[in-house]
């Protein structure tokens, strides 16, 4: 049998299968596309994702593909320079577009053992006691002890399930395409600025080659977002707000995009769970949908394998929407926000000129990137240090660095004092006597995805946690 089908072979599914595979469960991920899609839908990652990456080890991959942009402007395209001493090692977007992304993450998934089938569609999917039985539209038949849906916010997974998916519907439409530009670049570089002082949704930015990506504000709302957008309409609405198309021409590809926010009910119903834009939709700005997807994976794969390889501690595996609806929703709002702020009339744009100012407060610059960037994440744990809850940044250790010791995706007991133990956890917890200047407690214990559990020097204190979160000893 099967442990573990993933449903959608995008970044969030191809994270997932990554994660499983560490701990040595059998996986098949289903990409109903044959082939990969070459829509560049987001442009890179932020600080925790880049994270996540040099967690696992695979930072080095995307750097090489990347490049790094500084952080200001994220927050509603209001330019601010980025806030000082960010609780990251990484503080910098990683440029990157999408397929590259989906890419990275497909090699790494099938070099640990992952299968990745493409071309195959979910049309049906039923559940009982002891597992989850797939359907194909080719009529094959699966078996498997859990599904994940990480299909996207259509997702078939999650309608099967009959899960609700309550929001608010786009009220706005914006077209985004890769052409060629006629146009010599001082004469687009200028105009669209002068555009942009009264319209911050529209913009061409110079991608590769000649290409530009286009971004435009759409006439209306369409009745079916599958059905791209044509060459004409962009043309269109470019002479609407620039007064020139700007000679565009050989599209590498149309598509269009809402800001409806919907939030799924559930994140699990028995053995089938959802994860990625099947879970949540919200508008682009800010560039956190890939990165909430990410995310999702790198909460639940350990959590999910922990589960099947039968030492999760009971409630563990029900904390990934504990744990991470609560995330989405910020993000669904701070999104909402955002697009308030993007708006062309005269009460946003008032408000927009105030946030302005207010940004101009560090503390409250610091306070919207780190929604963006997702490093002031803090998950409740409950009363004790202010690191609880909280993921710990990559920090300087005698013997190298922290993330260096993370890549296999177990637990992590960080000590400084040289007199604690891990005895009975051995299999699921690595035990590392180290000391950093960058670290002011004598001990923290990690999570697989790198969120502090417990923190102090009380060897009494660390065995009752070390069942919260790793099971009964010497299972």
């Amino acid at each position: 049998m099967i442990d573990v089908i993933i449903v959608g072979g995008g970044p969030t599914g191809l994270m997932l299968a990554g994660e499983l595979r560490l701990h040595g469960l059998r996986v098949l991920v289903l990409e109903r596309d044959a082939e990969p899609s070459p829509v560049v839908r987001a442009l890179g990652l932020h600080a925790r994702s880049v994270e996540v990456m040099d967690q696992r080890g695979l930072l080095g991959r995307f750097l090489t593909h990347g490049r790094q942009y500084p952080l200001g402007g994220f927050f509603a395209g209001i330019s601010k320079p980025a806030p000082e001493q960010l609780d990251t090692a990484h503080p910098y977007v990683l440029g990157i577009p999408q397929p590259i992304t989906d890419r990275l993450l497909a090699e790494h998934a099938t070099e640990v053992g992952a299968e990745l089938a493409r071309g195959h569609e979910l049309v049906d999917a039923e559940q009982d006691e002891t597992g989850v039985t797939a359907e194909l539209a080719d009529g094959t038949r699966l078996r498997s002890r859990y599904l994940v849906g990480c299909d996207g916010g259509r997702s078939t997974v999650r309608k099967l399930l009959g899960v609700g998916f309550p929001g608010e519907p786009a009220s706005t439409e914006t077209l985004l395409g890769e052409m060629e530009v006629t146009e010599d670049a001082a004469t687009v570089t200028a105009t669209v600025a002068e555009v942009r002082e009264t319209q911050p949704r529209f913009g061409l930015g110079p991608f590769e080659n000649g290409v530009y990506r286009v971004v435009v504000p759409a006439a209306g709302i369409s009745q079916d977002r599958t059905v791209p957008p044509t060459l004409e309409e962009f043309k269109q609405r470019l002479r609407t707000f620039a007064g020139t198309d700007f000679g565009v021409h050989s599209p590498r590809w149309l598509s269009r995009f809402g800001d409806a926010t919907r939030l799924a009910e559930h994140y699990r119903v028995g053995r089938v769970l959802l994860a990625g834009d099947a879970a949540h939709v919200h508008p682009p700005t800010g560039g956190q949908g890939l990165n909430l997807g990410i995310q999702d994976a790198f909460n639940l794969g350990w959590k999910l394998a922990a589960e099947i390889n039968g030492w999760a501690p009971e409630g563990l595996l029900d904390s990934y929407q504990t744990e991470r609806r609560p995330v989405a929703a910020d993000v669904l709002d701070n999104t909402r926000a955002q697009m308030e702020l993007l708006s062309t009339a005269p009460g946003p744009r008032a408000v927009r000129r105030l946030v302005s100012e207010l940004m101009g407060f560090e503390e409250v610059n610091r306070h919207l990137i780190e929604k963006i960037i997702a490093t002031g994440i803090r998950y409740d744990f409950g009363e004790g240090d202010q690191l609880l809850g909280r993921r710990l940044r990559d920090v300087g250790l005698g013997r190298g660095r922290l993330y260096e010791l993370m890549h296999h995706g177990r637990g992590l007991l960080l000590d400084q004092t040289g007199l604690l133990s891990v005895q009975g956890w051995q299999n699921r917890v690595d035990h590392v006597v180290d000391v950093s200047e960058e670290m002011d407690v004598p001990a923290v214990l990690l999570r697989p995805d790198g969120h502090v559990a417990w923190a102090g020097d009380d060897q009494g204190e660390l065995l009752e946690q070390l069942p919260k979160w790793f099971g009964a000893a010497g299972g």
